[in-house]
């Protein structure tokens, strides 16, 4: 099956190189780097490498308090880091800078796998959350490199999905080191499809263990003082393609009851921050952008159009919004809104964090609606109510707080299996 597989990988292969083409149209920088797709990657100075893969924006995020416990762990051991996407590889420098290596992860082609794995040499391999890659995967048990899944997770959908595959993706499963499952639902859909149930452990979500910055009130207090402090924030953030209609819908709404209320808001993907942008100003709103440093106390709207600053804008807020949940997307971190003490509202779409969701709503931090048009009422709810909203707030606090751990926990398996790896070696 896995020659199948491969088979078709390389009939896909041109319209993967349009779809490169196509996405550097809004966003130039997947023009670039294209040899590291296909393996051909810069030698490391120094071999072997723990190596790290986090395809995007998010999974960087979740993965740093890792990384960074890692390297205080193992300070001499050198770290490579792969993504998928721009956003991720920009998230990787801006934060860890030359201290640990960056290419980009090749396509999962023989070929390009073995050029890579020739030029990196690691010994380890942590794939975060479900980056289950035959040809990889396979590579690495041939060459004897230990496979840690950690912070894993598997919707219901992508559960359903593998299962049609069964006969590839029990291999693959078998052969990992270990599976760092988020929740007991995650570890038994990995032993469905295949993962020895003595190599899944249950260690949580690291996204619970990200730690705010010591001056991160300040930073808040001075970026609504520019506002106007005494005006109400709602941020709806990790908006998509027709959630920021809903948005501008509902601001328009509200601010008929809240004259002065601001919206702080913040697209996704960064190549749709100027659309958005023009969104905005056709709609007749006065807009500042966080990259231009343009704000007043006349800025209705606040676009977040930076990298790496959502929990500081989510900070600055009063209530929010998670985008990716109106329309079919799954959801993005819903924990990170709930951290600085927000009350979170979400809509339907909500597969890809299910369970974060479900425990968010029993802990009474959030707010589930089931279309757009019942948004602007959500909002007014806890506008109108700021001791509603601080209880709310509290709550998902509380929470999170009450839930950390599972970075020690990953880290006591990561040290379990890769210690019994390296005897071996």
């Amino acid at each position: 099956m896995r020659f199948l597989y491969t088979f078709l990988f390389y009939l896909l292969v041109p319209f993967i190189l349009l779809r490169l083409l196509w996405r550097g149209i809004r966003a130039p920088a997947y023009w670039h780097r294209w040899h590291e797709r296909f393996g051909f990657c810069p030698m490391l100075p120094i071999q072997p490498s723990l190596w790290i893969h986090a395809v995007s924006m998010g999974e960087v995020q979740a993965a740093v308090p890792l990384i960074q416990a890692l390297r205080h762990q193992l300070p001499e051991q050198p770290i490579l880091v792969t993504t998928m996407t721009p956003t991720g590889s920009q998230r990787v420098r801006e934060v860890f800078g030359d201290s640990v290596s960056h290419v980009y992860l090749p396509y999962d082609l023989p070929g390009a796998i073995a050029r890579f794995l020739a030029r990196s040499q690691p010994h380890w391999l942590i794939l975060m959350e479900t980056e289950l890659w035959p040809n990889l995967l396979c590579a690495c048990q041939l060459r004897g490199i230990g496979v840690i899944l950690a912070n894993a997770r598997l919707s219901a959908n992508s559960a359903a999905g593998y299962q049609r595959i069964a006969g590839l993706m029990r291999p693959i499963l078998e052969n990992l080191t270990a599976v760092a499952a988020q929740t007991e639902v995650d570890a038994a859909r990995f032993i469905d499809l295949g993962a020895p149930p003595t190599k899944v452990h249950v260690t949580g979500s690291i996204k619970f263990d990200t730690r705010l910055p010591n001056n991160f009130s300040e930073k808040t207090q001075q970026l609504r003082h520019q506002w106007g402090k005494d005006r109400a924030v709602w941020i709806a953030a990790s908006t998509h393609e027709g959630e920021e209609v809903a948005v501008l819908d509902a601001f328009d709404e509200l601010k008929k009851e809240f004259n002065d209320l601001v919206l702080l808001l913040v697209p996704r993907h960064p190549e749709r921050f100027n659309r958005v942008a023009a969104l905005c100003q056709r709609r007749g709103f006065m807009i500042a952008r966080r990259s231009q440093g343009d704000v007043s106390t006349q800025t209705e709207i606040y676009l977040g159009d930076t990298m790496g600053e959502l929990p500081l804008l989510y900070a600055a807020g009063d209530v929010a919004f998670v985008g990716g949940t109106l329309v079919p997307i799954g959801g993005h971190n819903l924990l990170e809104p709930a951290a600085v003490g927000l009350p979170v509202i979400m809509g339907t779409h909500v597969f890809e964090c299910a369970e974060i969701c479900r425990r968010l709503l029993k802990a009474q931090a959030a707010l589930q609606i089931n279309e757009a048009g019942q948004l602007p009422n959500a909002v007014k709810m806890y506008l109108s109510d700021m001791t509603l909203a601080r209880q709310t707030g509290e709550n998902g606090r509380l929470f999170v707080e009450q839930n950390r751990g599972a970075l020690e926990c990953l880290l006591s398996v990561i040290n379990e299996k890769f210690l019994v790896l390296e005897k071996k070696k």
